[in-house]
């Protein structure tokens, strides 16, 4: 086995865990808010080494365009995808965990 084939599984598996942790995130976390944040960015970023993974497997100029530009997509709309998901939360009336001091939009809505 190579040293590529190796960083394309250790990714693969780094990339993995993270998705299993934003999971445990989402099954565990107190509120609305908290587990769309655990999700957004430990997926986020677990689906990001998981398709750098394939390439480090698959190294051929069609699957770089085609996991570099999936990538880039995933990286560019999972926070606005987030931002609606927890604005969206907020408007429906979902309770804040005890443990938040703040609500700074209460007066804006």
């Amino acid at each position: 086995m190579t040293a590529q084939h190796l960083l394309g599984h250790a990714l693969a598996a780094l990339g993995t865990g993270l998705v299993a942790l934003a999971a445990l995130g989402l099954l565990r976390l107190p509120d609305a808010y908290n587990r769309i944040n655990a999700v957004s960015k430990a997926a986020a970023l677990g689906v990001s080494l998981v398709l750098l993974a394939v390439l480090f497997l698959m190294p051929t100029p069609t699957t770089a365009t085609v996991l570099l530009l999936g990538t880039a997509l995933q990286l560019l709309t999972s926070p606005f995808g987030a931002y609606a998901a927890g604005r969206a939360a907020y408007r429906s009336g979902s309770p804040l965990t005890a443990a938040t001091h703040r609500d700074d939009l209460r007066d804006h809505e």
